[in-house]
């Protein structure tokens, strides 16, 4: 372990218990790199903030609430899958893995995995990979729940943890990532990312990815805009995170939710509309924002896939397919690969 440590020195070590750890990147990295991104984002043409910055405490609070809607099917969906998977999945695994996942959230389905290799191990490791500080919550619940259950977390971007991890040790990983998060990156930024997780991956490791299929619009349209404006407040909370961790003075009142279908591009696309003529400052990112009426800044894409492309683009990041899962009506899709 130590020699992990002397790798990683930008990440401190906390030891809870003897079934909990956890890694975190200095907090001073951290605030650089979304002062920093907000900084470049906000400055473009085309104004963006990415879409990981959503995930604060509140962020992520504000997402399990989405989960819950009527009107947001993917999460459902994917338990529905994540249920019949459980008779199938250990046909793929043996006692020596762990379970990696990326972006963990509350862990709410990490434990339909959990059961799976609650009957395959005595002892089950378990490495939770998330930018938000609900990682150390959900771990501590996750301990209780589970006798068996050992944690090392990882506090940081997806990238980060998974080089963290592919320093680590030599155990081998299946590699979880639940939800339909992969649909936030672009195609070439989501290959890319691919090709990260392939180049982490060992021989025998395995990789099980969930993805959104394209669908009728009005599913899609009513999903990431509901009618108790649960999502609406998700999406300008990330206003109120710039406000608190890099001093800005976003008045949330003079902006909107706005969230469309692009039939074409096959994704949901997410914005912030500036309802007014405004100014804004950003201290800690050394920036002046001037924004006019109906402005919009792009907060979220959230890609569907076909089946077919799907099984493309896993192919071409280095991927051979294992299998794939769907639920009865074909809204949702659940992949497992191993490295070719």
């Amino acid at each position: 372990m130590s020699n992990t440590i002397q790798k990683n020195r930008e990440y401190k070590k906390y030891v809870v218990d003897s079934k909990l750890q956890y890694f975190k990147p200095h907090a001073t990295k951290i605030e650089k790199t979304f002062a920093e991104e907000v900084s470049s984002s906000l400055n473009a043409d085309l104004k963006f903030i990415s879409p990981k910055y959503f995930y604060d405490k509140k962020g992520s609070e504000l997402f399990e609430k989405i989960c819950l809607l009527p009107e947001y099917y993917p999460t459902r969906t994917e338990v529905t899958i994540l249920k019949k998977l459980q008779q199938e999945l250990p046909s793929f695994l043996d006692d020596s893995f762990r379970i990696v996942e990326l972006g963990s959230g509350s862990s709410v389905k990490t434990r339909l995995i959990i059961d799976v290799f609650a009957k395959l191990q005595n002892k089950i490791e378990y490495f939770p990979i998330d930018i938000s500080e609900i990682l150390t919550e959900s771990s501590e619940q996750l301990i209780h729940d589970y006798d068996n259950l050992h944690i090392t977390g990882i506090i940081d971007t997806y990238e980060g943890g998974l080089e963290f991890l592919k320093h680590y040790d030599d155990k081998k990983n299946l590699i979880t990532f639940l939800g339909s998060s992969f649909g936030n990156f672009s195609p070439s930024d989501g290959y890319l990312f691919l090709k990260k997780i392939h180049s982490t991956m060992k021989s025998g490791d395995l990789f099980l990815i969930g993805l959104d299929l394209v669908k009728e619009k009005h599913i899609l349209e009513s999903a990431y805009d509901d009618t108790q404006g649960v999502t609406a407040e998700f999406n300008l909370n990330v206003l109120s995170r710039i406000n608190d961790e890099l001093g800005g003075n976003f008045n949330l009142k003079n902006f909107e939710h706005h969230s469309i279908y692009h039939e074409k591009e096959q994704r949901i696309e997410m914005y912030l509309k500036s309802s007014q003529k405004q100014s804004v400052i950003i201290p800690k990112s050394n920036l002046l924002l001037n924004l006019e009426k109906n402005q919009l800044i792009h907060t979220e894409y959230s890609h569907k896939y076909r089946l077919s492309q799907i099984h493309d683009l896993l192919d071409d990041a280095g991927f051979e397919l294992k299998h794939t899962w769907l639920d009865e009506n074909k809204y949702f899709s659940l992949t497992l690969v191993t490295k070719k």
